[in-house]
C-alpha cells in the first residue's frame, strides 16, 4: 500500500522551492499549520501515482475538521482512522531532540541516537543543524494548535463509526499489534492516521 507522509511531501516541496513549498516554508518556520489549499495541492499530485491505485495511507492528514469534511466531499471513503495518542512531553522530547547533517541526510537524536560528539556529525565532523519546525518553541506552539484543531476531528470520526484510539507511547511492537488488530477486516482502501498529544 502506498504510504504518503504529508510532512515528508511538504518538506520535499519546500526543498524543491515549488510555489506551494515556498508558502509552506513560511508557515512551518513560524509554527503555523500549513493551509488546506497547500496541503491538498501536494496530496492531490501524489494520489495519481500508479503505486497508489490500490490503496494508500495518508499520514498526517486531516489536521483540521475542514480537511476531514473536504476529504468526505472529495469522495474519499474512510474505513478506519487511527489516533496515536502520545503525551505532549514525549512528543517534545522526540521532535526537539532531532538533529540533521544536511549535506548527507544523516539524522541524530540527542537521547535516542546521539552523535559521538554533541551537535557534530560522526563522519565529517561538521556541525549539525536543526530543522526550524523541530525547534522546541515551535513544537510547543504547534501542539497548542493541534489540541485545539483535533478535538473536532475525533468527534467527527467517532460519529462516523471509524475511530480507534491507540496508545502510541509504548514499544513499537506493541503499537504494531494494536494497529493490526484495529485494521482487521478493513478493505485495502484509504485510512488515515493523525497524532495528538495529551497532558
Amino acid at each position: 500500500i502506498c504510504h504518503l507522509s504529508t510532512g515528508d511531501m511538504l518538506r520535499e516541496a519546500v526543498a524543491a522551492k515549488t510555489p506551494n513549498g515556498v508558502r509552506a516554508k513560511d508557515a512551518m518556520d513560524n509554527g503555523r499549520l500549513v493551509t488546506d489549499d497547500i496541503v491538498f495541492g501536494i496530496v492531490k499530485d501524489a494520489l495519481v501515482k500508479p503505486e497508489c491505485k490500490k490503496g494508500y495511507i495518508i499520514d498526517g492528514l486531516p489536521r483540521t475538521l475542514g480537511q476531514a469534511k473536504a476529504m468526505t466531499d472529495m469522495g474519499i471513503e474512510v474505513d478506519k482512522t487511527l489516533h496515536f495518542n502520545v503525551p505532549d512531553d514525549v512528543i517534545l522530547e522526540r521532535t526537539a531532540g532531532r538533529w540533521l547533517h544536511r549535506p548527507s541526510g544523516r539524522t541524530y537524536h540527542e537521547k535516542f541516537a546521539p552523535p559521538k560528539v554533541p551537535f557534530t556529525d560522526d563522519v565529517t565532523g561538521e556541525k549539525l543543524t536543526q530543522r526550524p519546525d523541530d525547534k522546541r518553541e515551535v513544537c510547543e506552539k504547534r501542539l497548542v494548535i493541534y489540541h485545539k484543531e483535533l478535538d473536532p476531528i475525533v468527534d467527527y470520526y467517532k460519529k462516523a463509526g471509524v475511530y480507534t484510539e491507540i496508545n502510541g507511547n509504548r514499544p513499537a511492537a506493541d503499537v504494531r499489534t494494536s494497529v493490526l488488530a484495529a485494521l482487521e477486516g478493513t478493505k485495502v482502501r484509504p485510512w488515515f492516521q493523525f497524532w495528538r498529544g495529551s497532558n
